[in-house]
């Protein structure tokens, strides 16, 4: 399924987006070297003493990213159901899981949290080479109120001194993100999406405990004033910021929150996934759920806030290899296109991850993360569904047909 990583590959005719505005799209090689791209142009001697891959005529770009997923939890079940889930069950669900993502072109993802250290122990051996899977970051066990949203992974706490020991045992895991639940949530019940469940000097104190210990955090915010309060706590990410009022998504729509949103310097993860496109129309016409959340993104697109592709795969329907739909509905929703539209699944979010030093775009230097496909991405995106082949840390994978997904 997965060729080894060979010393040296040099992938040759391919056009290349490599992530960088306005980058060319002439004919290049693409020379890998143990894992990383060591140099892309047109000389032939990049090809010296490397294994061909001949793509004359296709189009290579950098491995997708999703900014939230949960890969312990079964999209085809309920919350309630997936309790009774064995952990080997689980363990082997997550493999499949991480399998078909990497085969669909994603080779990075944030998984946003779970009850158990199950991902991480994913994490650590898809880093050691056992298994094929995407780069992973994890979060662990999210901090939340008594009761509050996801209480039943673990994460409650109602005190500073709770609230700071939930935060330590995450890090004495080894997890690479914090994850807050700023407001209530549609999957737990008892909240309510709308409401905050810590006020922003709380969360202020979670960033900075969080980045003490080296870690950046990410805020699960739907109601309006949550998301203010996280922007004014200063975590790096926003995720969802659907602006949820007391008529649903959208409803509480506030300017003068995606100007703070702007001027904290964070991230909006927008948590957009292919059942959108199913909503995005009633009887013909735009439905109401489609102007409200498209208004929130266009807005946070004129605004100037960078926006991190995500899907919180895992959810009930959402699977975690479909990252590109989710892409094309977020197309509709928000208005960006072309290269715009692919740098929220690459450059912005490796930004967004701290990962930009590593991967998101096509550099000598970075890992040879990528996908090869049919045509050009930015003129027609919905190529991205076709993957001719995918390469994670230089490691050739097959791609999945699209039939079967």
């Amino acid at each position: 399924m997965a060729a080894p990583a060979d010393r040296t590959i040099a992938i040759t005719g391919v056009r290349t987006w490599t992530g960088a505005r306005h980058s060319a799209r002439s004919a290049s090689v693409i020379r890998i070297t143990q894992g990383r791209i060591e140099a892309i142009g047109a000389a032939t001697e990049l090809m010296r003493d490397a294994r061909r891959i001949d793509f004359t005529g296709a189009f290579a770009l950098p491995g997708l990213i999703d900014g939230h997923v949960h890969l312990g939890l079964d999209p085809t079940k309920g919350v309630v159901a997936q309790a009774a889930i064995s952990l080997a069950e689980r363990q082997r669900a997550m493999n499949r899981r991480a399998l078909e993502m990497v085969r669909c072109g994603i080779t990075t993802a944030r998984d946003l949290g779970a009850g158990d250290w199950a991902a991480l122990e994913l994490r650590d051996r898809i880093a050691r080479g056992e298994l094929p899977g995407p780069r992973l970051l994890c979060a662990g066990q999210p901090l939340t109120t008594p009761g509050g949203h996801c209480h039943f992974w673990g994460g409650e706490a109602s005190t500073p001194a709770e609230l700071r020991c939930v935060l330590t045992r995450q890090l004495e895991h080894g997890v690479d993100w914090i994850k807050v639940m700023a407001t209530g949530g549609v999957a737990t019940r008892g909240t309510s999406p709308s409401e905050p469940q810590f006020d922003a000097a709380t969360l202020s104190a979670i960033v900075d405990q969080a980045r003490g210990g080296g870690r950046e955090v990410a805020a699960h915010c739907h109601g309006t004033r949550g998301i203010a309060h996280s922007a004014r706590a200063g975590v790096r990410t926003i995720e969802h910021c659907s602006f949820a009022g007391a008529e649903g998504f959208g409803s509480d729509f506030d300017a003068a929150v995606v100007q703070a949103v702007r001027a904290a310097g964070a991230w909006v993860s927008p948590t957009v996934n292919g059942g959108w496109a199913r909503r995005a129309d009633h009887e013909g016409r735009p439905s109401e759920f489609f102007e409200r959340m498209s208004k929130v993104l266009r807005e946070l697109v004129a605004a100037g806030v960078p926006l991190c592709a995500s899907t919180d795969a895992g959810i009930p329907g959402v699977h975690h290899h479909r990252l590109v739909e989710g892409l094309l509905a977020l197309a509709r929703y928000s208005g960006l296109a072309g290269e715009a539209l692919l740098r929220t699944a690459t450059v912005e979010a490796a930004r967004a991850l701290g990962l930009e030093h590593e991967t998101g775009r096509l550099e000598p230097g970075l890992a040879a993360d990528l996908l090869v496909v049919e045509d050009d991405p930015c003129r027609d995106p919905s190529t991205l569904l076709r993957p001719l082949a995918v390469f994670a840390r230089g490691r050739q994978i097959d791609p999945l047909p699209f039939d079967e997904r």
